[in-house]
């Protein structure tokens, strides 16, 4: 029986062990010297937290037992207030380790910015001039992974690769809503926002097949937005390369519109060939026809706006995918319970909005505006002319 006992307790100390097992801490075990440099801050910055943590758990825990009510050797002394001795233990010590906790953060903080191009490519080895980068363009979509590589003419969904050792730039975006793109053995997360363009450089150290996700929830289909992302030789990413090109399609405005519709659990696909500028159309939100790119937009306010000719622009610079493609499910639906853009009134409300409502509606929530060249925000509003009379 206490053999029994015995062996009971051992394999209750083991389970939490067990049930870890089937964990991939990837995020602590990284292929990519960017990812590796995280993990490092993580681990420092946890061991400087413990060195406060743990006297102070011990020092609670031998309190409790020391003081207790049946041990009366233990001096007490009611009129005791201050030691100085003890002051300057109980400040100067969490004073060191914040400072020093505050040293390695800001420097982390900057060394590791995601728009900051990469100085070394592992710890023993600096990035030379010789060493050219690899240019990824990067799009989010419902509910998937569209990529573009502009060196090579070829486009992929769902499935991504890169040389060991080799700096990838990468830029992202998105078509719809918001997603945050992330391979954890490679570097951190990064937004993909539609109608900005995000970066981030990084670098993968070792091969083998690695998983990416979208890290934002984004609607149905977010549980599956995953991709691979292969880290091969270069002369193995030149073959993937090859492959993509002898057995893709071309990916054309035609293409990517019923690519973007809303789709769950979407295969992998190769495009051989990829229509000029439709990554820049994605970004300024006029890949779909009559539509006007938001860097059009952005020049005219730059000049000072159109006045009230520019009325018309209205319609070519709204965008919704999940109107315009209404045979498909939509990415969310409005409390309302109508869907987007309806002109149906919202239940419980007497009548639609009046035209000037739902201009103004239109004109704060229709999108989300790129920075311009200069970094300023276009205007909210396209008539800047407020002298111009109608």
């Amino acid at each position: 029986m206490p053999n029994l006992v015995k062996s009971a307790g051992r394999l209750f100390v083991l389970l939490p062990l067990l049930l870890l097992g089937g964990c991939d801490l990837v995020v602590m075990s990284p292929s990519g010297d960017i990812a590796t440099q995280q993990r490092d801050l993580i681990v420092v910055s946890t061991v400087l937290m413990l060195l406060i943590i743990i006297p102070v758990i011990f020092l609670t825990l031998y309190f409790a037992w020391h003081y207790r009510g049946s041990n009366k050797a233990a001096k007490y002394d009611p009129e005791w207030h201050h030691s100085t001795r003890l002051e300057v233990i109980i400040w100067s010590a969490p004073l060191a380790i914040i400072i020093a906790l505050g040293a390695v953060t800001w420097i982390s903080t900057h060394k590791l910015d995601p728009y900051r191009p990469l100085d070394r490519i592992n710890v023993s080895r600096p990035v030379t001039p010789e060493m050219k980068p690899i240019n990824v363009e990067v799009v989010a979509l419902d509910w998937k992974w569209l990529f573009f590589y502009p060196d090579y003419g070829i486009a992929t969904v769902n499935e991504m690769a890169a040389p060991v050792d080799v700096p990838i730039n990468f830029k992202i975006t998105a078509s719809s809503v918001m997603n945050s793109f992330y391979v954890p053995a490679l570097a951190g997360m990064i937004y993909a926002m539609p109608g900005m363009e995000t970066k981030l450089h990084a670098v993968i150290n070792k091969e083998g097949e690695f998983e990416g996700l979208s890290a934002n929830y984004s609607g149905d289909g977010f549980s599956h937005m995953r991709f691979k992302f292969h880290g091969l030789t270069q002369q193995g990413f030149e073959e993937w390369a090859a492959r993509v090109k002898s057995q893709g399609t071309a990916l054309n405005r035609d293409a990517y519109l019923k690519l973007e519709k809303p789709s769950i659990k979407e295969p992998v696909h190769y495009y051989a060939t990829v229509d000029d500028g439709l990554y820049t159309s994605i970004l300024n939100m006029c890949a779909h026809p009559g539509k006007m790119c938001m860097s059009e937009m952005m020049h005219i306010d730059m000049m000072g706006g159109g006045g009230v000719e520019s009325h018309e622009n209205k319609a070519k610079l709204e965008y919704d995918s999940r109107h315009e493609n209404d045979e498909a499910p939509a990415a969310t639906v409005p409390a309302t319970g109508n869907p987007a853009r309806s002109e149906e009134p919202a239940e419980g409300i007497e009548g639609g909005a009046s035209g000037e409502d739902q201009m103004n509606h239109d004109m704060h929530q229709g999108h989300s505006m790129p920075m311009d060249d200069q970094g300023g925000a276009a205007p909210a509003q396209l008539n800047t002319n407020g002298s111009t009379q109608p």
